[in-house]
């Protein structure tokens, strides 16, 4: 092949997408820069899924049997009642849909880093740094950074997460692309006193749930909470403390194990506070700039798909940038092959009301009967994962 993928881009945000994005320019040829807030790589975390179509892309990767090993295998969901007494134990499938034997759940931290071993050597990464403004001049991007430093790059891509700092300098205030979905939500670690392992608990009155989940007895436990909320939390209740207080004020019950998880979330030190939202944009580019994964198309844990929609959307913006020397050409046809298949997963989150928060009382009993039917609540989800068939980019591999 030709070297005219050989540009310069960079890339804000070391999660995801973003290692993803620079793996696959790497290989086709692109100098890749990756600056991330963060000082390294964010380990641990709660467990995330790897199904349908971003199987290939973790495949075509190498690291299936690497994120294989690391499988933490969830094998069941126990639903209990506001009183605490149980209703049913399902595999997650029943709720999620997808295929058992092929999908992968791995902590979040797990999958991060493998993305970034695997193009570490090949991407200059800056950590502990963001992007503090950038010019789009048409020809080239400048770039300056929080570290005091600037440079030029041929492309910008924002993969740096839901509230994205490249989509606001590039895009503007957040507030029109944001869909609040209706919910807020808070997630922390706690001590595994239940000896949970391979297993969540689940408990829900209407509008709200509660959910303890292990992934190996000797682990910590997460606690998980989220509730209907009219409006977005963050004017009336700015701080972390007034935070807190706005999700204990919601969990006033005292059944199940609600008093243990308030208490163990006003004394987290790793709270996990926000809205439930979906980023929704008319497109994904401007001039130079483009956005990927959650700063492009968040799905929301709703769905539980946002790190697969990432994967897919990183793989096209790169095979596209590699296939076609104009930009904007690349751009748009990342869109075209991309977004039917993102949307298309965004809508399995709905407008909350799902199988985890159910929004009425006969949305919780039907919720609860369905239970008892291993295929009534996952529906067509599984294949809506796999609706997209992955473009072939090998002929623009730089370094076979």
């Amino acid at each position: 092949m030709t070297r005219t993928a050989n540009r310069r881009v960079l890339i804000s945000g070391a999660s995801i997408a973003g290692p993803a994005l620079a793996y696959w320019l790497s290989r086709y040829g692109f100098e890749v820069t990756v600056v991330e807030k963060a000082s390294a790589i964010r380990g641990g975390g709660y467990a995330i899924d790897i199904r349908g179509t971003a199987l290939g892309v973790v495949d075509r990767m190498g690291l299936l049997p690497r994120l294989r090993e690391k499988h933490v295998d969830t094998q069941r969901l126990t639903f209990v009642n506001p009183d605490g007494a149980l209703i049913k134990s399902v595999s997650p499938e029943a709720i999620a849909g997808g295929d058992p034997g092929a999908d992968i759940e791995v902590r979040r931290g797990d999958l991060a880093d493998a993305l970034y071993d695997v193009c570490r050597d090949r991407v200059d990464f800056r950590f502990g740094d963001s992007i503090a403004t950038l010019e789009d001049r048409g020809d080239r991007v400048d770039v300056s950074f929080d570290g005091g430093d600037s440079r030029t790059f041929d492309l910008v891509i924002g993969a740096d997460g839901l509230h994205s700092n490249t989509r606001g300098l590039a895009f503007g205030p957040e507030e029109p692309y944001l869909s609040y979905l209706g919910h807020v939500v808070a997630v922390f670690t706690v001590p595994n006193r239940f000896d949970l392992a391979h297993e969540g608990l689940i408990w829900n009155v209407p509008g709200k749930v509660a959910a303890l989940y292990a992934h190996e007895p000797d682990d910590s436990a997460h606690g998980f909470l989220a509730f209907r909320q009219k409006d977005m939390p963050f004017a009336t209740h700015p701080t972390p403390a007034a935070q807190r207080e706005l999700v204990a004020a919601n969990y006033p019950e005292t059944a199940w194990h609600i008093p243990y998880l308030i208490d163990a979330m006003r004394s987290a030190d790793d709270l996990f506070f926000d809205a439930v939202c979906q980023t929704r944009m008319p497109t994904w580019s401007r001039g130079r700039v483009a956005l990927v994964g959650d700063a492009a198309f968040a799905t929301s844990f709703l769905s539980g798909q946002g790190s697969s929609v990432s994967l897919v959307g990183a793989y096209i913006l790169a095979g596209e940038l590699a296939r076609n020397a104009d930009h904007t050409a690349a751009f748009a046809s990342y869109e075209r092959t991309a977004r039917p298949f993102i949307e298309e997963n965004q809508a399995t989150a709905g407008e909350g009301g799902t199988a985890l928060i159910p929004g009425s009382q006969a949305m919780l009993d039907a919720r609860d009967h369905a239970l008892n039917d291993p295929t009534a609540l996952a529906g067509e989800r599984s294949s809506i994962y796999t609706s997209l068939t992955l473009p072939d980019y090998t002929d623009r591999i730089a370094d076979v």
